[in-house]
């Protein structure tokens, strides 16, 4: 079982937030995409510990992710497990005061899986791109075990289940050009009360093959998501 964390949770400053999210959603991205379709925001859920489980395909992502499910839609804030390298310089700032903490993507420490599991037990939203890299094929790739342990050894600690959503991004491009089209689909999410948390090394792998079923699910209702 973890320790409580003694480190410092990371901040969600209440002036530069907010306003990251209305200068990048409706400035940046409403002005460089010619659409952003979403589907499944009801999905959302609206209280509770949950981890918002996105496939990962552009640095856009970062700024999609929080404008179609952040405070504009469910009312949450966002926390985020972030590679160092963008934790440096301006950029690592910004995101330092905008909920992100750095992660150690092929080798998370064990500070960071603590302070995922305080933010979950805290009750709090924590986006963790489950493929750990971009790839730009628009194909899903293996999960790392990483979000399945976060999940199950938070839900050991937590009076709620832990809901995961999965979330399918999809680019018309590779590399999204200007006045391209990005659409977003949110699907139903899992929850960490179907699996037995006094197993969690058997546990683990379960959960991170169902939440692959379940984007690889979401990936082939895509004959729906068709760019013109």
């Amino acid at each position: 079982m973890l320790k409580s964390i003694q480190s410092p949770l990371p901040q969600i400053s209440p002036l530069l937030t907010p306003l990251m999210y209305r200068l990048a959603g409706d400035g940046v991205l409403r002005g460089y995409f010619r659409t952003l379709e979403v589907t499944g925001q009801d999905h959302l859920p609206k209280t509770g510990p949950v981890i918002l489980a996105p496939t990962h395909r552009s640095r856009w992502d970062a700024l999609i992710i929080p404008y179609v499910t952040g405070r504009r839609v469910s009312g949450r804030d966002l926390y985020y497990m972030v590679s160092h390298d963008e934790m440096l310089g301006v950029q690592g700032w910004i995101i330092g005061r905008c909920g992100g903490f750095p992660v150690n993507t092929k080798a998370p420490s064990v500070s960071a899986l603590r302070t995922g599991v305080e933010l979950l037990r805290q009750g709090q939203a924590l986006v963790v791109f489950p493929e750990g890299n971009i790839f730009r094929d628009r194909q899903i790739h293996p999960l790392k075990p990483g979000l399945a342990r976060l999940a199950l050894q938070a839900a050991q600690r937590c009076e709620e289940a832990i809901k995961i959503v999965p979330i399918l991004l999809e680019y018309a491009q590779p590399y999204p050009r200007w006045r391209s089209d990005v659409k977003v689909v949110i699907g139903a999410p899992l929850s960490t009360h179907h699996y037995d948390l006094s197993r969690p090394k058997q546990a683990a792998p379960q959960l991170t093959r169902d939440l692959l079923r379940a984007l690889q699910q979401l990936q082939e209702g895509r004959s729906l998501l068709c760019f013109a």
